[in-house]
């Protein structure tokens, strides 16, 4: 019953807003075009629940080139195991940061929330190139679909830095989910947005 609700909330939420941000969907997409080479969407290839791939949205907020450059950055990365996070990465553009600051960028979401790749609220996606590298227990986050925001986004992400780590937050929120659970990181969420404490 709880799975139910949970889904028709995610389509009821990501409909409305989509609808009520078109505006300033449009605009952000203008921006992207205008400011830098490359495509407005970012598309990434992430894994959703039971290991199924699927093709994900964000706007762009890096330069075309990113993910061939990402190569010559590994030994750069600030996260243990299989993610990579860098505070002052070079490869994300002046209208960039704002918008990951912001997490203006991952609005784009809310379509494959309404598709039923996401939710609003789940272990973040993990790309196809590394979720090929996970470990048994590392794959259990993928029990669940993936979300837009997650305990680890609202846990201080910018001070966690090995990758196990993150994954045990994501299987405390698999283990003890609930509605209340979800209403609570997407309060937090908010915050963490209002406030600007979002990724470099």
């Amino acid at each position: 019953m709880q799975s139910a609700v949970k889904r028709a909330a995610d389509i009821v939420v990501a409909a409305l807003l989509l609808l009520l941000l078109s505006p300033l969907l449009a605009a952000i997409a203008v921006l992207v075009r205008l400011s830098s080479r490359g495509p407005i969407f970012y598309r990434w290839r992430v894994v959703g629940r039971d290991g199924r791939y699927f093709t994900g949205y964000k706007f762009r907020t890096m330069v075309e080139d990113a993910d061939r450059l990402k190569e010559e950055l590994l030994p750069r990365n600030e996260m243990r195991g299989h993610a990579f996070k860098m505070k002052h990465d070079p490869r994300v553009t002046r209208l960039g940061r704002p918008l990951r600051r912001s997490s203006l960028d991952e609005l784009p979401q809310l379509w494959s929330v309404l598709k039923g790749d996401m939710s609003l609220v789940g272990p973040r996606p993990a790309l196809q190139v590394d979720y090929e590298r996970f470990n048994a227990w590392q794959k259990r986050r993928v029990l669940v679909k993936p979300g837009i925001t997650c305990i680890w986004q609202v846990s201080g992400r910018n001070h966690i830095s090995d990758f196990d780590d993150w994954v045990r937050l994501d299987l405390e929120y698999i283990r003890n989910w609930s509605l209340w659970l979800d209403m609570t990181i997407l309060l937090r969420t908010a915050l963490v947005v209002i406030s600007g404490r979002g990724a470099s």
